[in-house]
């Protein structure tokens, strides 16, 4: 079977896995630097990559060279960081919660970064203290732990028992915070910046550049470490937190450390291109059906195959209307959507 197949390439030739799997990468990224409003030759991107990293002295027009360098090259890493980071949130969630429809976006932790860095933004609240990033990551925790508190106060239960309210406070908690967000917007903002922020909310890679991608990169590589680190204790969550308990788990430690690296890796990733949905909730489905449950392989698989489902869906948000950029998010849930009807019914065959 495939999925015997994959599985056994990466555990007795990591080196393959990690060859290929950088291989479709680089591949991707590429894609999303040539293709675009107007198409770039490969040889003129070559050229401006190296004069822009190397200090290359090629004859290259120096619009195509701050469209390659300053443009394309820095949405596309972007969304790669986005993509895998979201896809890692969403992974450690569901295994945490046990719960298949656990994401960033249904909790209500994307809704809580949103309305925090707006109130940074708009508002003006703790200008000069708090950044955007700070204000999003504060917002991130507030969200989840009143998610967190709504569910056990339906539940009466312990943390590990309210997987099945905890998708429904989320809810309520997206609507509180998106309802949030539209207020702040509505009494502070004028008409342009109300234009700005929706555009953002809804995903928008238009404004990231080298300092985006200084900050989305390490703190991509500081989740992964440690969503990585704690690949033995998400497996033995899939069996209660009992059962992690029993076999010497740290629960409620880990728990906390968990929890907090997605709520970090979240707000960075809305602070820079705002709310985008499907991607948590879709690419660990995904990744179960071609790999198997196993977070050792789950966790950079994930991360891989969310960052390149970011890259596509950007670039198809650059050329499905031409002479216009679609919001990302809206490319991410109308591929997304359909994709997640399909793992509902096969599951329900299954």
């Amino acid at each position: 079977m495939p999925v015997r197949f994959i599985t056994r390439v990466m555990f007795h030739h990591p080196l393959l896995f990690i060859s290929v799997s950088l291989a479709m990468l680089l591949c991707a990224i590429t894609a999303g630097v040539v293709i675009g409003e107007t198409n770039i030759p490969f040889t003129t991107v070559i050229q401006a990559v190296g004069n822009g990293m190397l200090q290359m002295d090629y004859p290259i027009h120096p619009i195509d060279q701050g469209v390659i360098w300053n443009y394309r090259l820095t949405r596309t890493l972007v969304a790669a960081c986005c993509g895998a980071g979201l896809a890692l949130t969403g992974l450690v969630l569901q295994s945490l919660l046990r719960n298949a429809l656990a994401d960033p976006y249904l909790l209500g932790i994307s809704a809580g970064a949103s309305t925090g860095a707006v109130v940074v933004t708009i508002a003006g609240v703790g200008i000069g203290v708090i950044s955007m990033s700070l204000g999003a990551l504060l917002g991130a925790i507030l969200a989840f732990g009143f998610v967190v508190l709504l569910s056990l106060l339906a539940s009466r239960r312990r943390m590990g028992q309210i997987s099945t309210h905890i998708i429904l406070a989320g809810i309520a908690g997206s609507q509180l915070f998106n309802a949030m967000t539209a207020f702040v917007i509505a009494k502070s903002a004028n008409a342009e910046q109300a234009r700005g922020i929706m555009f953002w909310l809804l995903g928008n890679l238009s404004g990231a550049r080298w300092p985006v991608v200084t900050l989305a990169f390490p703190v991509l590589i500081t989740g992964f470490a440690i969503v990585i680190w704690h690949a033995r204790a998400l497996d033995a969550f899939l069996f209660g937190t009992d059962a992690a308990a029993s076999i010497g788990i740290p629960v409620r430690r880990v728990q906390v450390v968990l929890i907090f690296c997605t709520a970090m890796m979240t707000a960075v990733m809305v602070s820079m291109v705002g709310a985008i949905g499907f991607v948590g909730l879709v690419i660990p489905h995904a990744a179960r059906f071609l790999f198997g449950t196993s977070h050792l392989i789950l966790v950079p698989a994930c991360a891989i195959i969310g960052a390149l489902f970011m890259i596509f869906c950007d670039i198809g948000s650059r050329i499905v209307i031409p002479g216009q950029v679609l919001p990302i998010g809206v490319v991410t849930a109308l591929i997304g959507a359909p994709c997640f009807a399909l793992i509902l019914i096969r599951g329900q065959k299954q």
